[in-house]
């Protein structure tokens, strides 16, 4: 194996935690673990809260690393599978 993909094992494997803690801290509908947190003070005001939305925007930021991660060791497993690298 090469660094490239040893890079993209360890990325993936701290986006994959990484993303599963930020969908644990968001508010469903019964208030979630966010609410243990502090989220649920804030979030009686009209609309989302600051923080909801930020986090909002963590968890898309890490899911797309994470989807890359998973694209890039495919296409980097197909390549070795055919003799390329």
């Amino acid at each position: 194996m090469t660094a490239f993909a040893y890079t993209l094992i360890v990325l993936l494997v701290i986006t994959s935690i990484l993303l599963t803690l930020l969908v644990l801290l968001h508010r469903g509908k019964g208030g979630g673990m966010s609410s243990m947190f502090g989220g649920g003070v804030s979030s009686s005001l009209a609309g989302s809260s600051v923080a909801e939305k930020n986090l909002d925007r963590y968890t898309l930021l890490v899911g797309i690393i994470w989807f890359a991660c998973i694209v890039g060791l495919g296409l980097w497993l197909k390549i070795v599978e055919n003799g390329g690298a």
